[in-house]
């Protein structure tokens, strides 16, 4: 079995996906544009219904003109720890999709292609020795306005990408959330030929 992180999968993968995590300490260390574009670059890579590509990435990274706009529209509890990250991403994806012929209809899987492409950006974070840590902690219908999104799009989720510290950084709340967690096993997730008859 592979084992890291902490974490043992129950069948052989490779380490890079027990080694993605979400933490709460960071060093504050900046992030050089190139890497965050590096980060960004692998997410446009993900697979979408019809290449659609629906998501589009907000970002700014700490100490440039937009960061203040893009924390203040964390909730404060986002915020105690994300002052010390480097980049804050804002991923947003349109409901509609462009198909081959032209047509433009409504999109069902925006949400699902999206969080295809946050994937990618998480691993190709750890990958380069960041972490990306996923939120929806933010003020929803500000970040709408601040962030001048289109109507017939979503915001989904905000990410903090920066260099993991030491815990010991971190409130006693906060450290006791540090580690990295595990998952359901496999045999509750996954079924063979369909879900299993419900008991009477």
């Amino acid at each position: 079995m592979t084992t890291a992180n902490g974490r043992t999968a129950d069948h052989p993968i490779d380490p890079l996906f027990l080694e993605r995590f979400s933490p709460r300490a960071f060093t504050g260390e900046t992030i050089p544009e190139a890497d965050l574009l590096t980060i960004l670059e692998a997410a446009r890579w993900a697979p979408s219904s019809y290449n659609s590509q629906p998501w589009r990435f907000l970002h700014a990274r700490r100490d440039t003109m937009h960061w203040q706009t893009f924390f203040d529209l964390l909730v404060p509890g986002n915020q105690k720890w994300v002052k010390d990250t480097a980049a804050i991403v804002y991923l947003v994806s349109s409901s509609t999709m462009t198909t081959p012929s032209g047509e433009v209809k409504p999109s069902r899987t925006h949400s699902f292609d999206a969080g295809t492409a946050s994937a990618l950006l998480q691993l190709q974070a750890i990958r380069m020795g960041w972490h990306a840590h996923g939120m929806v902690g933010f003020d929803y219908d500000r970040a709408f306005v601040a962030l001048n999104v289109p109507a017939g799009h979503r915001i989904e989720a905000v990410y903090a990408i920066g260099r993991k510290a030491d815990p010991a950084s971190l409130s006693e709340e906060q450290r006791g959330r540090e580690t990295p967690n595990g998952r359901k096993p496999l045999s509750e997730l996954v079924f063979e030929g369909g879900f299993p008859p419900r008991e009477a």
